[in-house]
């Protein structure tokens, strides 16, 4: 039996100057029992017949490092396949256009497809985050994501108050053919339930 292409699905999570900032936002975030987003039963939902979706739980993500993400990333390679595709939903997408533009990847990639990541700490976020401070820090040079990633989409919402629109350019005036979509709304921060035109783009691949 004909396996499955693979989806692996990397998601957000949250970086602090301090322990202290930290168990601030513990105390004051906005906590919810409903979460319907596009990353969970949508996407099973619309490509769960046809792929292999994989999502691994990324270590700390409410205060993520990137040395442990890194390691946790690598233990998943003996299981992956060729003509995979890679999805990094905010830091996640950060994390992944580090990764990608330090390290080979040891499999062919079909696509990468990057949803509104920060580019710097420049993001409007919990008082005391900063994504530079957990090393997700990106290096000048970001040739080798697109040497890795033959097709490279990046997502951004207009609207989006954590991750401003200015870092669409700042990614724009890095990568030479990287495809760089803008939408006028995706809810803010990609607050949505659904995400039909991510669900084309990937079976038109």
């Amino acid at each position: 039996m004909k396996s499955k292409p693979q989806i692996f699905l990397v998601h957000g999570g949250d970086t602090f100057k301090t322990y202290k900032d930290y168990l601030r936002y513990l105390k004051t975030r906005t906590v919810s029992l409903h979460k319907d987003r596009w990353q969970d039963a949508y996407l099973d939902k619309k490509l769960g017949r046809k792929f292999e979706i994989i999502r691994p739980r990324m270590p700390l993500s409410d205060n993520a490092k990137y040395e442990e993400w890194k390691i946790h990333f690598e233990r998943f390679f003996p299981y992956l396949r060729n003509n995979i595709i890679l999805i990094g939903s905010s830091l996640g997408g950060m994390f992944l256009a580090k990764y990608l533009s330090e390290k080979k990847f040891p499999k062919k990639i079909s696509a990468v497809f990057l949803v509104c990541p920060p580019f710097d700490d420049t993001v409007t976020g919990e008082p005391g985050e900063s994504l530079a401070t957990a090393r997700f820090k990106l290096k000048p040079n970001l040739s080798l994501l697109e040497k890795n990633a033959k097709k490279l989409i990046l997502m951004f919402s207009a609207d989006d108050p954590v991750v401003p629109i200015s870092h669409a350019e700042k990614y724009r005036k890095k990568l030479k053919n990287a495809k760089i979509v803008i939408y006028k709304s995706k809810n803010g921060h990609f607050l949505i339930s659904r995400f039909p035109e991510i669900i084309r783009m990937i079976k038109n691949l």
